[in-house]
């Protein structure tokens, strides 16, 4: 069900023409940024993949993609893509990528099963990366580091964007919190994990909450997460379990926490074979994806996907993702909007 969130005093900053201009900045010099600070080199993408290769990403395991038959293949069904987890991955591979360095692409993708607000739309656009690392980087102190650099990044372009548009003033935080879900949970036991994360990003501006996908001391995930992409049940150094999070910060506009980032250090052999025990997908060990890696044929990696049009409706300071990118909405929600200024595409 669409639920439109309802800023108090909402004003657009930047005309139509200004917000286009804002876009086309933004993107350019966030992925310049972003390519240079975790060497990476851009590549192109694919909207859409074969079915029954494991290589779609399964997102929380619920959504169900898009798909359509291929004539000219006797009626295979293709699949458009949810995120490239898995595709870049092997494209590292393929590319014979060392550690150290690693790919980027503009990832396209429909995800009809999502709930429409200002925040989620049927299309995605997102920054997809994904860099080669040693075994020794599958550690804590490794995916902080890279989640500092991502957050630096992020900062540099809201400078240049406030540069730029003098009526837009930062509020970003200088530095990014880091707090495992356990300890979030531990922190706010009475709420619950949208809650949860709303109090921590007003209290610190910017979190990256670490450990999403296994289940936390009261039985529940902190969120979902497909079981053969990010590690989310190894034992870090700390003693707690993950190896990978979420990027959020506190969004004043609409008076929330704002994801911008999901990402983590991959699975390895052996995390990949107890997450899908663990939810009860063995199934998938027979896939192609899954016996590569099962095959020691893929490289260590960590990745993630950043929100093109999410990091510039922030940046913009805009109330709607649909101010930012075209998209489909309901007609109820469209007449809210204009009322409230939101003038969608």
């Amino acid at each position: 069900m669409s639920v439109l969130i309802k800023p108090t005093d909402y004003q657009q900053l930047l005309d139509t023409k200004q917000t286009e201009q804002g876009i086309k900045l933004i993107k350019e010099f966030f992925q310049a940024n972003l390519s240079t600070e975790l060497r990476l080199r851009r590549v192109t993408a694919p909207l859409f993949v074969l079915k029954g290769l494991g290589i779609n990403d399964d997102l929380n395991g619920v959504e169900r993609p898009v798909t359509f038959p291929i004539k000219d293949l006797g009626d295979a069904e293709a699949e458009v893509v949810h995120s490239l987890a898995k595709w870049k991955r092997l494209s590292l591979a393929e590319y014979k990528i060392g550690p150290g360095y690693g790919i980027y692409t503009d990832m396209n993708a429909i995800r009809a099963d999502e709930e429409l607000d200002n925040l989620h739309s049927l299309y995605v656009d997102q920054w997809d990366w994904e860099a080669v690392i040693t075994r020794e980087q599958r550690n804590l102190a490794f995916l902080k580091n890279v989640v500092q650099r991502i957050y630096a990044a992020i900062l540099r372009t809201e400078y240049l964007t406030c540069e730029t548009y003098p009526q837009i003033k930062p509020f970003l935080p200088d530095q990014i919190h880091f707090i495992h879900a356990e300890d979030l949970l531990q922190m706010y036991p009475d709420k619950t994990p949208k809650e949860r994360e709303d109090a921590i990003c007003k209290a610190y501006g910017a979190v990256f909450i670490i450990g999403i996908g296994g289940k936390l001391s009261n039985g529940e995930k902190h969120d979902g997460r497909a079981p053969d992409y990010d590690d989310w049940s190894t034992v870090a150094e700390n003693g707690q379990m993950g190896l990978n999070g979420d990027i959020l910060i506190w969004y004043p506009v609409l008076g929330r926490s704002f994801e911008l980032s999901s990402m983590g250090i991959r699975v390895d052999k052996e995390s990949l074979l107890r997450q899908l025990k663990e939810e009860g997908k063995e199934e998938r060990q027979t896939l192609y994806f899954h016996r590569q890696l099962l095959a020691d044929k893929l490289p260590q990696s960590i990745g993630g996907g950043i929100g093109q049009s999410r990091l510039c409706m922030v940046l913009l300071h805009k109330g709607h993702i649909g101010e930012i990118q075209a998209s489909i909405w309901p007609e109820e929600m469209r007449r809210q909007c204009a009322e409230m200024g939101m003038s969608l595409i």
